[in-house]
């Protein structure tokens, strides 16, 4: 499975522009979802926990909702439709349905390693429908967020698959040809029409291309469009007819940088018009191919819909399991290194080191906290958290995997580039600032929080050298001793003292890297 075959590239097509002029696009694009559904908003992303919990959360998760933050101060680190038929206007002539059939299992046409390659952990749904006109079998794969180096993919797939009825003297097959030659003028039209546009506004539909010995005809073609700063996307659409049964495919693809702007097409790449044709022929082939099977075992029988209990069905990729942490019986002796510098964070600290697999990820975890410091004055306490998260990425034959270790950093920074200098909910975040003197990559990042339990602001430094990321976090919050750790009156750690703790620890914990064989 390759989830980035290399055609989501900045497209160049020609396009019409208000007054028949055409000239190629200036800048990359964003892909909206296929169906004609308003772009989804964006969900922010989850505040670094600025510390333990006796259990784990997912922190690869990149986008949750805000509400999902820790019940405690930090968390550990450890990982793991189409449209509806035409309305009838007039009372139909009556005719004898044939012999009905269940109808054909459009999700099961397409081979499933056709399928991951192009639409990789898909979420599938498929549903059907019995209308005056046809009886219509649908089926959609779809994934928005596929994580690929330094890029966030959008993979779609939708099928659409009618059986027409005849309508009085017109039998079902004409009934689909009349259809099929509806959209192949359709596509035509669409070559040469200068639909009205906005100034930033731009489309480009490409010349039909009839596809060979596919059914009793098929045609592919492409569309381009930009809409402003905010959309930019491509298609590529097949239709066929396959006896009194017509199929339409719609395949949509693109990529944009993981620290884009949210809500912009900037970055944003999308699926080139060579390869959105060549893509779309292929899967018509294989819908075709199902269709003609299954007339060959049902011959002059109606498909019939499934009962409205089970019209429709999700099904969701298969669920990652989540990672068991193991207590490790003894500090890791890259951690027992630092611990002369954690303890002077985290004064008096109770330890614990974890570790945990998560597939090509071996995770350790080495945590520093007191909950009980003496405060500035006598009627205060301070809680302090100091926690170092090693990812360490292998490949299949047991190397050095620095291209998986190069996404999962561009993830984080992405996601912290996202929310930079933003608020939601109670959570801050300041500026990215990226480093120079740590690892191959390394950036920093100081967080505030006050939705969660306990009100804590955190900094943060991640650190990438090789196959192996380093997150450090030091984190904590200062309040009047009686009160509730989500007081009004919690003071946060200051930015300053958060930041120079968590750059001090991540460059005392590199440099012990930087002794050990290999880089760790």
């Amino acid at each position: 499975m390759n989830p980035g075959n290399e055609w989501e590239r900045p497209t160049t097509p020609h396009h019409h522009v208000p007054g028949g002029r055409f000239e190629p696009p200036t800048q990359p694009p964003t892909l909206p979802p296929m169906h004609p559904m308003p772009p989804m908003p964006p969900v922010p992303r989850p505040p670094r926990p600025p510390w333990l919990l006796p259990t784990i959360a997912a922190a690869v998760v990149v986008l949750v909702a805000v509400g999902g933050v820790g019940a405690y101060l930090v968390v550990d680190r450890l990982s793991g439709g189409g449209g509806a038929p035409p309305v009838a206007t007039a009372t139909r002539a009556s005719r004898t349905a044939p012999t009905e059939a269940a109808g054909p299992d459009v999700c099961a046409m397409l081979p499933k390693e056709e399928a991951e390659r192009l639409v990789p952990d898909a979420t599938v749904s498929e549903s059907s429908r019995d209308g005056d006109y046809t009886v219509s079998f649908t089926c959609n794969w779809n994934n928005q967020r596929i994580s690929f180096g330094e890029f966030w993919r959008k993979r779609e797939i939708d099928v659409r698959i009618e059986q027409h009825k005849g309508d009085g003297a017109k039998t079902g097959r004409a009934m689909a040809q009349n259809s099929y030659e509806v959209d192949y003028r359709g596509g035509k039209f669409g070559e040469t029409a200068k639909p009205s546009l906005e100034p930033d506004e731009k489309e480009y539909v490409s010349p039909v291309k009839d596809i060979e010995g596919v059914g009793d005809g098929a045609f592919a073609q492409y569309t381009w469009r930009r809409d402003g700063n905010l959309l930019w996307y491509s298609y590529g659409e097949a239709h066929a007819r396959v006896g009194d049964m017509t199929i339409k495919v719609k395949f949509q693809a693109g990529q944009q940088r993981k620290d884009a702007e949210i809500l912009s097409n900037q970055t944003v790449q999308s699926i080139t018009e060579d390869n959105a044709i060549r893509e779309v022929s292929g899967l018509v082939k294989h819908f075709a191919e199902g269709v003609r099977t299954w007339q060959s075992q049902h011959p002059g029988v109606l498909a019939k819909a499934a009962p409205s209990p089970s019209a429709s069905a999700t099904v969701s990729p298969s669920a990652r399991p989540t990672p068991s942490p193991t207590v490790l019986a003894a500090f890791p002796a890259d951690c027992e290194a630092v611990g002369e510098v954690a303890t002077r964070l985290v004064p008096e600290p109770t330890t614990r080191a974890r570790g945990a697999q998560v597939g090509a990820d071996a995770q350790t975890e080495c945590r520093w906290l007191n909950l009980d410091l003496p405060g500035e004055g006598a009627e205060n306490k301070k809680i302090r958290s100091a926690l170092i998260t090693v990812h360490r990425f292998t490949n299949r034959a047991g190397g050095a995997d620095e291209t998986a270790a190069r996404s999962y950093y561009a993830s984080e920074r992405g996601g912290d580039k996202n929310m930079s200098e933003s608020s939601i909910g109670g959570i801050s975040w300041s500026k990215v600032t990226d480093l120079k003197e740590l690892g191959d990559q390394a950036y920093q990042v100081f967080v505030k929080n006050r939705h969660s339990d306990v009100s804590a602001s955190s900094g943060t430094v991640l650190v990438r050298k090789g196959a192996v990321v380093v997150q450090v976090d030091y984190s904590g919050h200062q309040r009047p001793e009686k009160e509730a750790t989500n007081s009004p009156k919690v003071k946060l750690m200051p930015e300053k003292e958060a930041m120079d703790g968590a750059l001090t620890l991540a460059k005392a914990y590199m440099a012990e890297l930087d002794r050990q064989p290999a880089g760790g």
